[in-house]
C-alpha cells in the first residue's frame, strides 16, 4: 500500500484497529495476564505493546521525534477494563497525530531506532505490520487458552472451503 492520503491510510487503520479490538475484546478478563510459558508476554503484554510500540515508537518516529518506548508492562494498564481503555486511547492518540501529517510530508524519511532511514508512508506501514502480527498471536493466546476467537472476516476455513468448487 502507498497512499500519499493521510485520510485514506487512517481509515485503513481504523479498520485493522477495530479488528484487533474484536480480539482482544474476545479475551476472558480473568485471563488478560495468562501467557503460555513463564517470562514471556501475557495476553494483556500483547495489547499494551502494540498500543504502546504504535504510540511510542512508530508514530514519535513517523513525527521526526526519537522512540519513547519503555515496554508493555502493568504498569500502563493493570486491568482488563483498563487495558481496552489504554489501546483505545493510545490508538486515538495516534490518529490524531497522523492526521496532522500533509500529503507532503508522507515523503519525507525519517530515522527509525534501528537507524533506517524509510519516507514516513513506509514507515507506517511497517505500523500495521506489526499491529497485525501481534493480533495473530493474540488468536494463537485465546485458542491456547481455549477462548472463543472471533471470525475475523465473516467465515472460517471450513465454511469457505463448503462454498468453495473443489480442485480437480
Amino acid at each position: 500500500m502507498h497512499t500519499a492520503d493521510p485520510s485514506e491510510f487512517l481509515t485503513y487503520f481504523n479498520n485493522v484497529h477495530e479488528r484487533t479490538m474484536t480480539a482482544v475484546k474476545s479475551i476472558p478478563p480473568q485471563q488478560i495476564d495468562w501467557t503460555f510459558q513463564e517470562g514471556k508476554f501475557t495476553v494483556g503484554d500483547l495489547v499494551r505493546h502494540i498500543a504502546t510500540a504504535n504510540r511510542y515508537i512508530f508514530v514519535e518516529t513517523a513525527a521526526g521525534r526519537p522512540s519513547r518506548y519503555s515496554g508493555c508492562g502493568k504498569q500502563f494498564a493493570p486491568a482488563y477494563e483498563d487495558v481496552v481503555r489504554f489501546a483505545q486511547k493510545m490508538h486515538a492518540e495516534c490518529v490524531d497525530i497522523i492526521s496532522t501529517f500533509s500529503p507532503d510530508y508522507w515523503e519525507q524519511k525519517c530515522t527509525t531506532p534501528a537507524g533506517a532511514s524509510l519516507r514516513v508512508w513506509k514507515w507506517l506501514r511497517l505500523m500495521i505490520e506489526h499491529e497485525i502480527h501481534h493480533r495473530g498471536q493474540i488468536y494463537t493466546y485465546l485458542a491456547l487458552m481455549d477462548a472463543p476467537r472471533p471470525r475475523i472476516y465473516g467465515l472460517t476455513s471450513e465454511e469457505v472451503r463448503e462454498r468453495s468448487i473443489p480442485l480437480s
